[in-house]
Order: C-alpha cells, then structure tokens, then sequence
C-alpha cells in the first residue's frame, strides 16, 4: 500500500524522481525535443501547492504535485511512479490525492497536460473522469490538456 508524504520539490528523493521522469520523458519523447521545465519550490508548497512523495517499504516509488492557477483552479504536474509501482492502481490513488489536496487548497476544477505519447496516463485520466479541453498554455511538451469538476 503506498504511503503519501509531502515533500519540497528540491527534497533529494523528489529530485531522484524528478530526474527519472525527465529521463524517460525525453526517451519517449516524439515530434521534436524535449524540453523539461524543474517545477519552482514555492508554487509546490502551501498554500500555493503541494508535491508529494510515494513510497512503499522499500522506499520512494513516485511523486506528484499539484499548484494552484486561480483561486478555485488547480494543475496536476509531474505525476510519475518507479517501473516497480505501476500496474497495481497506485497511479489512480495518488491522482486521487492529489485532487483531494487541490480541494483543500480551494480548487473546484483541476487541470492538467499530457502528451500523445503517454497513452496510459490518458487513459487513466479519461477514466478519473478528466475531460479533454482546449489548450489552457503553451506547454512545447503537451499535445492534450483535460480538465475535471471536483466534487466538494
């Protein structure tokens, strides 16, 4: 069972995650290069945001955080687990989180980017029950954006 715990994004197991996310971004990266963007410490931390920490008994496992755009509008960004976490629903329990965080931070919508090549993040999305919506930015890196109400 994974274990949430906030953490700052220069934290060095955040860090660690960081970088493989990265890595493997830019490896699977198509239609031109890769350009990662290191989330910003002080949109990450209350009460502009959070990044969480996911780990089991061996472990850190993942991360993700969410920060706030408006008032009443949250971004999930960096949503990633270890090779060792998938496939065992821990994805949809930290997206889970992470929306429960956005609603203490006073969100009552959540947004996100993702790119074509991440095919099971938008299918995990479209099953949390995110909508596709226009582009809200310019992210190089996205080809989707989606958008989900949160129940408060």
């Amino acid at each position: 069972m994974p274990v949430f715990r906030p953490a700052p994004v220069d934290d060095p197991a955040a860090q660690e995650l960081l970088d493989e996310y990265f890595a493997m971004r830019a490896d699977t990266f198509e239609g031109g290069e890769y350009r990662p963007t290191r989330p910003d410490p002080a949109a990450f931390a209350p009460p502009a945001g959070v990044f969480l920490l996911v780990t089991d008994d061996l472990g850190p496992v993942g991360c993700g955080g969410v920060r706030m755009l408006e008032p009443t509008r949250a971004e999930v960004k960096h949503l990633y687990l270890r090779d060792r976490a998938r496939g065992r629903g821990w994805g949809r329990e930290l997206l889970a989180e992470l929306e429960a965080r956005a609603v203490g931070l006073g969100a009552r919508v959540v947004v996100l980017d993702t790119n074509a090549t991440l095919e099971a993040a938008q299918g995990l999305y479209r099953s949390a029950g995110y909508l596709e919506v226009a582009a809200y930015n310019d992210n190089p890196n996205a080809t989707a954006w989606f958008s989900k109400d949160l129940v408060v």
